[in-house]
């Protein structure tokens, strides 16, 4: 958790992470998501700061991981497990594939 959504939560009373996801998005978007996170994350969130565009550009799973985390994790814990697993697993695909084909040219 960032210094900053700690400070929202403990200070201002915002709660973050006591949403359903379901509530908000259906399967359409989890779909979309996995496969297109940055198409996804330019359409369907609000632009943060440094660190999101950092995230956007360079590690975009990761950023939905972190985004799923901090909004979902009290209501849907195994869908945030599952951000997890396919941000970790799908970034180090993501980078495999790219070595690989660098190094065939």
């Amino acid at each position: 958790m960032s210094l900053g959504s700690a400070l929202a939560i403990n200070f201002l009373g915002i709660p973050f992470g006591f949403d359903s996801f379901w509530q908000h998005h259906g399967l359409w978007f989890l779909v979309l998501v996995a496969f297109f996170p940055r198409l996804t994350l330019i359409f369907a969130t609000p632009w943060g700061g440094l660190f999101w565009w950092l995230g956007l550009v360079f590690f975009p799973r990761i950023l939905v991981a972190c985004l799923a985390t901090l909004y979902y994790w009290n209501e849907n814990p195994i869908l945030v497990i599952c951000a997890w697993l396919m941000a970790l697993g799908g970034e180090s695909a993501e980078k495999y594939a790219v070595r690989r084909r660098v190094q065939k040219l």
